[in-house]
């Protein structure tokens, strides 16, 4: 049995640490704050045997160093980190990893940057997504194309619906904003929005979300949906897509 413990760090960030209560290994999920990660793994009595980057941005391996230094632990992450932060293994779409005899289904999902990843547990029924999409919404498109990018989320969007999908930002009340904007009809849509902004006012996070609502509700990954496509324009879902992240650039 895995025990995934979030926690706030950075000024927008969430921090992840996954326990198998078997094998008793820890994974850090990203590394936005080295410092934080000792902490809480600290106060839950958990040693991290491991980290797990999803891509190279500092907001995510800048902790890699201090970690290590201080655990021992083996990183693992995609090519992208090379000459950028430590990294012991390279992995890549289709490889797979493990936190003792949990295994993670690494899959391509680049856009964001061109090199990111993430990681599906398929046992626990959750990924770990980083940047590459967010509770209604997606990632800046830094490094990749829109046709790219959307075939990232296509793989995503295929996941099981029931999929909880542990994204490394709490911005989900600014993304429901320009969601409400973009699709102003969907009724599934509202209700999520009022709920988000009811848990931000307890000062909740709004992260995990279940891919089968963010399926129902993000435009980002619905720029396939035909309403969409006839508001935003564009004949193929990738260009409706085009169309959607530069608005939300300039939102």
């Amino acid at each position: 049995m895995i025990h995934v413990h979030l926690f706030p760090c950075l000024s927008d960030n969430y921090g992840f640490l996954v326990h198998d209560t078997d094998s008793h290994e820890t994974v850090a999920i990203d590394t936005p704050d080295g410092k934080a990660y000792l902490l809480e793994a600290a106060m839950k009595g958990w040693k991290i045997t491991q980290i797990w980057n999803t891509h190279w941005h500092p907001d995510h391996a800048g902790g890699n160093s201090l970690i290590q230094e201080e655990t021992g632990c083996t990183i693992t992450g995609p090519a992208e980190l090379e000459g950028r932060f430590p990294v012991d293994r390279v992995i890549a779409d289709g490889d797979t990893v493990k936190l003792g005899d949990v295994e993670a289904r690494v899959f391509d999902v680049s856009g964001h940057t061109n090199g990111h990843i993430a990681f599906h547990l398929p046992s626990a029924e959750l990924a770990f997504v980083g940047d590459a999409v967010f509770a209604l919404g997606c990632g800046r498109m830094f490094e990749g194309e829109p046709r790219q990018f959307w075939e990232s989320l296509s793989r995503i969007k295929a996941l099981p619906p029931q999929t909880l999908l542990y994204c490394a930002h709490e911005y989900t009340a600014s993304n429901a904003k320009f969601a409400l904007h973009a699709d102003p009809e969907n009724v599934a849509l509202k209700a999520y929005a009022d709920e988000i902004a009811a848990k931000r006012a307890r000062d909740e996070p709004t992260v995990p979300t279940r891919l089968d609502r963010e399926l129902a509700t993000n435009p980002f990954l619905r720029a396939d949906d035909p309403e969409l496509m006839e508001r935003w324009g564009g004949s193929e879902p990738y260009e409706t897509f085009a169309a959607l992240r530069a608005a939300k650039d300039n939102f």
